[in-house]
């Protein structure tokens, strides 16, 4: 169904239109609409057993051992005790039941708090106090002030002048900016009339209403109503139904790029044990045919060959089944919930202004962290803090906002210890307002004509709304953060802005009240760039003020303006080569009888039926020429802390970064060039803007000819077979220079579409960064599926609001942005924390560790697993393919949970090959993890080889070192049970020594576990080979004594050292020739690290200072049409209390000091001091009314 522009889709069948009676639960129940409760969680108590153990059995190791245990509980096949694989099983499922059980709590207990939320619904003329789980659509609800909304609603009526809502939609995109929303005004006439509302009985029909309705009118679930006593609203859509639990996108099972591959392997291993237990069946037929005959007279049995073959594949199956040991997935849940809480105890990534650390939301994922090749971002309340700072401005030729020192000439960066100007001689000024360059203030104070000028025509070209509830206590509502900016500036220099009528205008100038008579609003849109008004001063004269983008302004000004804008553009250049955003300022005198004319023309213009837009722009064009210029103003759009720095250093571990927002193309580009995402120095930024499938595949593909002219049409696939399956990979295409690439979301809905969507996705992975803008919370979840669909590469999605869930979701990847007032993102996150900042350790660090553990503890585990199976191959040969196993079955049942345990999991846990410091210092040592490097099928393979050739060594050593020798005092030297034990020690003390050397970073622990598990072999050995266990229980202890009478032998010792050496010998020849003939980017940065014999160096964190000729657009976050609201002949606020002029009188105020810094519009109103201890002033939050994207 389509429905004020959202799309909502039934889950049983498509909904063509919805019908709802106000106040009657009895029709509206009759078709079926969901309730108000929602569901987050994945079981229930009957379903969550049968349920879990569906998934936890689709990974195929689980399904494997349960089939081994099935045959182990067949006597005539299974050598080995059924205990020994069904209670490892059943620790790992339980294990894994727990944690899931864990989340699943956790999930229950948010939906439960959220469903037992209050709302006063109104129910037969009375207002009740009811559950939000028990909320209907058609229900009558009020809301009050700071109250979340409850569900989908038509707003109906509100306290406020004109039936205005003021919704900050924090939840839902991050922003909190106020958006302001308007109900009809047949609705808005009942106000809290209750017995109006309880009368109130009409039917909505959606596609035939007589009222017209659109996204103004609702009131989405998650908004928070602000600035409002109360309203009144209609439920439309409930629960799931709700746009914000319909964009959370449906949660799917998330797997490692690893554990996917483990899965390819473990088949792969499934088919070299069938091989293996097929020869071995083999050799027993063949040897019961020849031999077996001998032995009949001593073993009478039915000489059928074929059922004996039979019986022994089955029985090696069970024997070499460590080839897959279940304790690799115990071990490898231990060690992701170990790298988890690593990333929780963090200091490093915890933010103490909002008392947020990083955390963990799943243990799964841990090691993808570090194989991420792309990074899709928001942008409002992921990189930027939604503030506007007013930083520097223009005047008549004179830069102002810089400090100078007064003895060298040089400009002083500016610093948090320096202290700000003294506004104290404006008693309306506000005191988070924070500027540093004093003259210009005393040219305020002077009465410059040209400066005054300067900020009345900023006090006066706005659409900004003012509220005065009490004497000096203003809010302004602004439509755009950057307008609000402007207006505070302005405001604390001594012309301030008071209050607007339809009519009128009324400002303070230097402490003396004025009021202009508002004549017209040219307003603003995308393609003026600009807007004006027409104001009249109390002296009766008529000037027009305007403001807009400079290259806008400059082909309308006065050629008498020539040498002032050869000053301004020099500053402008300044401006934006900081990332700053500017807007240049021009008015225009204008004639008594021309404004009357041109008044006349644009009264016709406004009300004609055709070509209306087009006969106001002519009008507009008309009387915005020939202005003069006054200046330009410069304004930050303040990024969060270190997010230029992360973006710089994330490009050099070669990640790119996608940023996918619901701004504006002007806005993105701005944000893009401030924290580096695009740079001045690339070879070109291709802007995507085309409004015909056409036109779009043909931007594509001259952008891609252009980075690569001798790319090929079609020879870009690479099919990879996984599973059976051969999906298509889009391969790496190189482009000769650094490219970046912008689209709007009208481009990107054709680019995505199925016969061009590769055709996009090849040109824009040439780029370096990709901008994507104007785009819906689908269309960020399309983007990232495209990527993961056709790229052979890991993907992270990072933002803060609900309609960033999606895209969270579709990502292999998903980080939420904590401590801001959206917390949707977050509860669908799989790592959160408070700054994007963050991302960098998170991925540098974290995740690399994480990835190079995970992969030695892999490679590790293997090569002992298969070492140790192998060598049961082997001897085989020897025993006449009996099944009989060449270890002590106590040695078996220990091997893998205490041997060998804990020095891989010291390994895995606490290795390290640099640390954290220099991690950060060298990025480009996240790139092998991308490629994949440290462990793939090559790497396994590897592996495998390793243990083959280990494993004859183990073998044939001590069985050619003890084969017919004889013992000092004449008896014969070894039997089966002496050869066992010696290869036992021989296996134990050749995987602690390679161990050794996989370890990069020796700590106390690693010592312990070692040496401690090599301890507890001979201890375990000497305690089970004792009498006393094996009068205990015989058939379980057999080997008594074997330990005292063969470990006092010298060359039993030398059989083990020989054995070790031999083992490592080949692995060390290997390491050294490649670290001298091809060393990898650790060898050679480890190698630097060791040459300098210095600690790591401190995280830096310097100012990135961007050089650029390039200047933004202005107002990009300005909507258009808000002129007509301001000017519609009736009051948006209650009129403001009486007031007396406050400003002291002018001169140089006794606190004038040369330092300072800028000032900041907040919406959200917070401190941008933190170290400056002021009181707090009456402008507590800031807020901007601008239409939602979302």
């Amino acid at each position: 169904m389509s429905f004020f522009g959202l799309d909502w889709t039934r889950r049983k069948e498509k909904e063509v239109e919805r019908k709802i009676r106000a106040n009657d639960r009895e029709y509206n129940s009759s078709f079926k609409y969901a309730t108000n409760a929602i569901q987050t969680s994945k079981y229930n108590l009957i379903t969550f057993l049968p349920l879990n153990l569906f998934e936890q059995f689709q990974r195929i190791a689980n399904a494997y051992f349960f089939f081994l245990l099935i045959l182990q509980v067949i006597p005539a096949i299974s050598s080995l005790s059924w205990f020994t694989t069904v209670v490892p099983l059943v620790l790992v499922l339980w294990m894994t039941a727990a944690k899931d059980a864990i989340d699943d709590i956790n999930r229950h207990r948010s939906d439960r708090q959220v469903n037992n939320r209050k709302v006063n619904v109104l129910i037969n003329g009375k207002l009740i106090s009811e559950k939000w789980m028990n909320v209907q659509v058609g229900d009558i609800i009020k809301l009050e002030n700071n109250q979340f909304v409850t569900a989908d609603l038509l707003l109906l009526s509100s306290s406020e002048p004109l039936n205005l809502v003021y919704i900050e939609t924090a939840e839902l995109d991050g922003e909190t900016n106020l958006k302001v929303k308007q109900s009809l005004t047949v609705t808005g006439d009942m106000g809290d009339n209750l017995e109006a509302l309880a009368a109130f009985n009409g039917t909505l029909t959606c596609g035939t209403q007589k009222h017209s309705l659109d996204n103004e009118r609702i009131l989405l679930r998650g908004c928070t109503i602000r600035n409002t006593d109360w309203c009144f609203g209609l439920v439309l859509f409930a629960g799931p139904e709700t746009k914000l639990m319909q964009n959370c996108g449906k949660s799917t099972f998330k797997r490692t790029s690893i554990d996917r591959l483990m899965n390819v392997l473990v088949l792969f291993i499934f088919g070299l044990l069938a091989l293996m237990c097929i020869i071995l069946a083999a050799g027993n037929a063949i040897w019961e045919y020849k031999e077996g005959s001998k032995f009949t007279v001593f073993l009478p049995r039915d000489q059928n060959t074929a059922f004996s073959a039979f019986l022994t594949f089955w029985s090696y199956i069970i024997i070499l089944n460590t080839v897959v040991p279940i304790s690799l997935y115990v071990s490898m849940e231990v060690i992701r919930l170990g790298n988890s809480y690593y990333i929780n105890w963090d200091r490093n990534m915890y933010h103490a202004r909002s008392d947020t650390p990083a955390e963990a939301r799943t243990t799964t994922l841990n090691e993808e962290l570090g194989q991420i090749k792309y990074i899709f971002s928001d942008k409002t309340g992921t990189l930027t803090q939604n503030i506007m700072t007013f930083n520097k401005c223009s005047i008549n030729g004179q830069s102002y906002g810089d400090v100078i020192d007064p003895y060298s000439g040089q400009r002083l960066e500016i610093t948090e210890e320096m202290t700000p100007v003294d506004f104290s001689f404006n008693r309306l000024a506000d005191s988070k307002f924070l500027f540093y360059d004093h003259s210009l203030v005393e040219a305020v104070k002077l009465e410059s004509p040209e400066v005054h000028a300067f900020f009345r025509s900023l006090a006066l070209c706005h659409t900004v709304m003012a509220e005065e509830k009490k004497e000096g206590d203003l809010v302004y509502q602004a439509q755009s953060p950057d307008e609000g900016a402007l207006v505070t500036a302005t405001r604390c220099f001594g012309f301030v802005f008071r209050s607007r009528s339809p009519e009128m205008v009324t400002i303070e100038e230097m402490g003396i009240q004025r009021s202009y008579e508002l004549l017209a609003v040219l307003d603003f849109n995308n393609v003026r760039k600009r807007m004006s008004v027409i104001v009249r001063n109390p002296e009766g004269k008529l000037t027009l003020y305007c403001k807009g983008a400079d290259t806008i302004i400059y082909e309308r000004l006065d050629p008498s303006c020539s040498k002032l804008m050869e000053a301004t553009t020099e500053h402008l250049n300044e401006f934006a080569g900081e990332g700053l955003r500017t807007l240049v300022l021009a008015y225009k005198d204008l004639d008594e009888e021309y404004f009357s004319e041109w008044k006349q023309h644009h009264h016709e213009a406004s009300v004609a039926l055709e070509d209306r837009e087009d006969k106001l722009d002519k009008l507009y064009e008309e009387i915005e020429k020939d202005m003069l210029l006054i200046g330009a103003t410069a304004v930050e759009d303040k990024l969060q802390d270190g997010v230029a720095q992360t973006i710089e250093q994330l490009a050099k571990a070669e990640i790119k970064i996608w940023v996918l927002t619901g701004d504006k193309q002007e806005t993105a580009e701005n944000i893009g060039y401030s924290c580096n995402l695009l740079r001045e120095e690339m070879n070109e930024v291709f802007i995507i803007a085309a409004n015909s499938p056409k036109e779009v595949r043909q931007e594509l593909r001259d952008a891609r000819l252009k980075m690569s002219p001798t790319t090929e049409q079609d020879k870009f696939l690479i099919p990879e077979i996984i599973l059976g399956n051969t999906p298509k990979v889009v391969e790496d295409e190189h482009a000769n220079g650094d490219y970046g690439l912008v689209i709007n979301g009208h481009s990107l809905a054709f680019a995505l579409e199925s016969s061009m969507e590769l055709e996009f996705l090849r040109t824009a992975s040439m780029c370096k960064s990709v901008i994507c803008c104007r785009v819906t919370p689908l269309q960020k979840a399309q983007v990232v599926e495209l990527v993961k669909k056709y790229k052979k590469a890991v993907t992270l999605a990072i933002g803060d609001g609900a309609n960033d869930v999606s895209m969270i979701k579709a990502a292999h990847i998903g980080v939420g942005i904590s401590g801001q007032e959206g917390m949707q993102a977050v509860l669908s996150s799989d790592f959160s924390f408070a700054q994007f900042r963050f991302l960098q350790r998170l991925l540098l660090v974290h995740g690399r560790w994480s990835y190079l553990r995970m992969c030695k503890f892999l490679r590790y585990f293997f090569y002992k697993n298969f070492t140790f199976t192998f060598v049961h191959f082997w001897y085989a040969f020897f025993c006449g393919f009996s099944a009989q196993t060449v270890y002590d079955e106590g040695f078996i049942t220990l091997y893998n949970l205490v041997y060998t345990a804990l020095p891989v999991l010291g390994l895995s846990l606490f290795d390290q090959d640099v640390n954290a410091g220099w991690s950060l210092e060298f990025p480009q040592l996240y790139v092998p993890g991308q490629l994949s490097m440290y462990f793939s099928k090559r790497a396994f393979m590897m592996c495998v080889l390793h243990s083959c050739y280990s494993s004859l060594v183990l073998f044939f050593v001590p069985y050619a070192a003890i084969y017919d020798t004889a013992r000092s005092d004449g008896r014969d030297g070894v039997d089966y049970q002496s050869f066992a034990l010696i290869t036992q020690t021989c296996l134990t003390v050749t995987v602690c020594v390679q161990l050794s050397l996989d370890l990069s970073y020796w700590t106390v622990v690693n010592h312990l576990f070692v040496w401690g598990s090599l301890g507890m072999f001979f201890i375990l050995t000497f305690t089970m080979y004792t009498d006393g266990l094996f009068r205990l229980h015989p058939p379980s202890f057999a080997f008594i004594g074997t330990a005292r009478n063969c470990l006092n032998q010298s060359s039993v010792w030398l059989t083990v050292a020989l054995t070790a050496v031999l083992c490592v010998l080949p692995v060390l020849a290997y390491r050294y020739l490649c670290s001298q003939i091809s060393p990898t980017i650790n060898d050679k940065v480890r190698y630097k690290v060791h040459q300098t014999k210095e600690p790591a160096p401190r995280p830096r964190r310097t100012k990135l200072v961007r050089r650029s000729t390039r200047r933004s657009g202005y107002a990009f976050s300005h909507a258009q049409g808000y002129g007509d609201l301001v000017t519609s002949r009736r009051f948006l606020r209650r009129p403001p209390p009486a007031r007396s002029t406050g400003f002291t009188p002018t001169g140089r105020s006794p606190g004038f000091k040369p330092t300072g810094r800028s000032a900041g519009y907040s919406p959200a109103g917070r401190e941008q001091n933190p170290k400056q201890k002021v009181e707090p002033t009456s402008l507590q939050m800031f807020r901007a009314v601008k239409d939602s994207s979302f």
